[in-house]
């Protein structure tokens, strides 16, 4: 029940707190901390990701302009641009990394009975990678190409709701195959990606960790047929074979059999192939599931659109990788609000509602209702008319 509290501070309520002290507590968050805490600093960037902000002044001057509401959203420090760059400069990221795992552990059980176009009881993971352009005389750490910086967020989510599950920053000189070795591997659950990701000694790691893998495969793939299984030509399929692969050295980095499934787009007027070492799902499915990996796509073309992490407000490596957490923590947030209050409208417009009535003193469900459009003009009948109708 709202008893004058702001939308911010009921938004806030769904944050573990003691679970972020905890965290603090493991990297020394606090040490040496006069003012401006852990805490100060996590609700400062949670509300310069909800509003927008541009720059460490846009976001001062801002919430100085609050005045008491500071008080009562959470953020007890005086906030200056300095203390705020300090706090993201020499601040360790972890904290604010291990608070994001914890909230995406609590979305994905909201969000474990969803469906996401296929159905299948195991889990099914997209993993690609965005670029973020930067300018390489602020971000000489993370040169890309001779006259330009850029980082890569490698990118796991979980198609049963979009969560992000995994995020690894790293400069735009690594390639995307190597965040491979930093993937954690569930047995029993898929992996879809991208021809980007052929790398068969990294694969093996999946077949090897009971898990698996679909995507698609090279054109220049040697390989030498084992077996086919007939295929209904009517639903696209094209081909479905049991293959080892014989290059000098892929036969030796994978020496198991894979298998091998063509598929006609009809929609798209492409002919696409796929990889995987699974052996039991019916073809379809698979090309099916190859299908879903565009969630990834979209989820990064949504974050880029509604959170800010195109720009950064420091530029250390530990200053982007504390906005980069913290804008994934405010994108689970919300979906873990939405889940809970059961709100109908989509996650883009409970940003955009957030980004102007932030700090206005209603119930949050009622922040979020949907209101009719237009004005009853039988409520005012000595309202003059401008023009005749």
């Amino acid at each position: 029940m709202n008893s004058g509290r702001t939308v911010c501070s009921q938004l806030i309520e769904h944050l573990p707190m003691h679970f972020f002290r905890d965290c603090v507590r493991r990297y020394d968050g606090n040490r040496r901390m006069r003012t401006f805490s852990c805490w100060d600093q996590l609700l400062c960037m949670i509300f310069a990701q909800l509003t927008y902000r541009e720059s460490l002044r846009d976001i001062v001057t801002c919430l100085r302009s609050l005045g008491p509401k500071l008080y009562h959203t959470g953020i007890r420090g005086r906030v200056s641009r300095s203390t705020l760059a300090d706090a993201n400069e020499f601040r360790d990221w972890r904290i604010y990394a291990d608070l994001a795992a914890e909230l995406i552990r609590v979305a994905r059980d909201l969000y474990r009975q969803d469906r996401f176009g296929v159905a299948l009881q195991q889990t099914v993971y997209a993993f690609d990678s965005t670029t973020v352009d930067l300018c390489l005389s602020l971000f000489p750490w993370a040169q890309f190409r001779r006259h330009k910086s850029a980082v890569k967020l490698h990118t796991l989510i979980d198609l049963r709701g979009n969560i992000p599950c995994f995020v690894h920053v790293s400069s735009g000189r690594v390639a995307d195959v190597t965040a491979l070795d930093y993937l954690p591997i569930e047995a029993g659950a898929f992996y879809v990606m991208d021809r980007g990701y052929t790398d068969f000694r990294r694969l093996h790691a999946f077949t090897e960790g009971s898990a698996f893998f679909i995507l698609r495969a090279k054109r220049d793939l040697d390989f030498a047929r084992r077996s086919y299984r007939a295929v209904d030509r009517t639903t696209g399929l094209r081909s479905d074979q049991t293959i080892v692969l014989c290059g000098p050295k892929t036969a030796t980095l994978y020496p198991d059999p894979l298998r091998r499934i063509g598929y006609y787009a009809a929609d798209l007027d492409r002919r696409f192939v796929f990889l995987t070492n699974n052996f039991t799902l019916p073809p379809l499915t698979v090309a099916q599931l190859y299908k879903c990996r565009w969630q990834v796509e979209l989820f990064f073309k949504w974050i880029k659109h509604y959170l800010r992490i195109k720009s950064f407000y420091g530029t250390s490596i530990n200053a982007v990788k504390t906005q980069v957490w913290i804008a994934v923590s405010v994108y689970v947030l919300v979906a873990i609000v939405k889940k809970r209050l059961g709100l109908p409208r989509s996650l883009g417009e409970i940003l955009q509602i957030l980004s102007i009535g932030l700090f206005e003193k209603t119930p949050i469900l009622q922040a979020f209702s949907q209101h009719p459009d237009g004005v009853d003009h039988a409520d005012f009948p000595n309202q003059l008319w401008l023009f005749d109708l």
